[in-house]
């Protein structure tokens, strides 16, 4: 991972990352719906201690917190860590913040956890296939035996098929007019230039632009990784059984 690139990334975006969105507000609980199903199916309730290692602005450390469970969230983005610690303020929850690579997660926590997530794609911005060993790595090294770590990434087996060089546009009402947000690809091999674009037309348009780098990971791949890394049992859920936008992976 190019950390200078993708730290800068998210840093710049922090503050518009909610506009991706319709309503963010609205997003976390039906996410947190979505985990706490989850988390249930594998035997653990609300005393379970929870580490968001990729929490962005908040969207899923916040809602689990609402309901209840025991949350520490982390990211490598300053700018993003302070707007997921207002948001935590402002939904009135109590979630404990730290700067961390999830790639030396040990250097920052001295204990583990019951359950890891890095939602929302945080895996593909490992550029090397040595590079997402080493995240693998280090989660696991950070999960309780008998934990869980969950994960969702693009579906990247289907994407790579057709290499599309954009994503269909999301076009969300405002009260001045509407947003529209899509990402441009730029392909070399299995990686992708990424430039994210939110455009506010409400009267005069705004224009807001953010690049970054992934590679593509296929699901075989992330599944090799993760049971040689310390996990006994991977399963994949598929959108069309949890409704989520991204394929989601839960490993044991």
């Amino acid at each position: 991972m190019k950390i200078a690139i993708t730290q800068n990334f998210y840093d710049q975006m922090a503050s518009q990352y909610d506009k991706l969105f319709q309503n963010w507000e609205e997003t976390t609980k039906e996410q947190a719906a979505l985990l706490d199903k989850i988390f249930k199916g594998y035997g653990f309730d609300t005393d379970a201690e929870i580490l968001d290692c990729a929490c962005g602005i908040g969207t899923q450390a916040v809602g689990i917190a609402q309901k209840g469970y025991k949350v520490t969230a982390s990211d490598l983005s300053e700018g993003e860590l302070a707007e997921a610690k207002k948001r935590a303020a402002d939904n009135h929850v109590d979630i404990v913040f730290t700067q961390a690579d999830f790639c030396a997660l040990s250097k920052t926590f001295d204990r583990q956890f019951d359950i890891v997530i890095a939602m929302d794609n945080a895996l593909p911005h490992m550029l090397s296939h040595e590079a997402l060993a080493s995240a693998v790595n280090s989660i696991s090294d950070r999960t309780k035996s008998g934990g869980i770590f969950v994960a969702s990434i693009r579906d990247y087996d289907s994407i790579l098929a057709e290499k599309p060089t954009y994503s269909p546009p999301y076009i969300h009402k405002t009260e001045g007019g509407q947003r529209v947000s899509f990402q441009t690809w730029d392909w070399n091999g299995d990686h992708y230039q990424f430039t994210q674009y939110i455009i506010e037309d409400e009267g005069e348009p705004r224009i807001s632009k953010f690049a970054c780098e992934y590679r593509a990971v296929r699901r075989q791949e992330l599944t090799d990784l993760l049971l040689a890394g310390g996990f006994c049992e991977v399963i994949w859920k598929m959108p069309e059984e949890t409704g989520f936008y991204q394929p989601i992976v839960v490993a044991r």
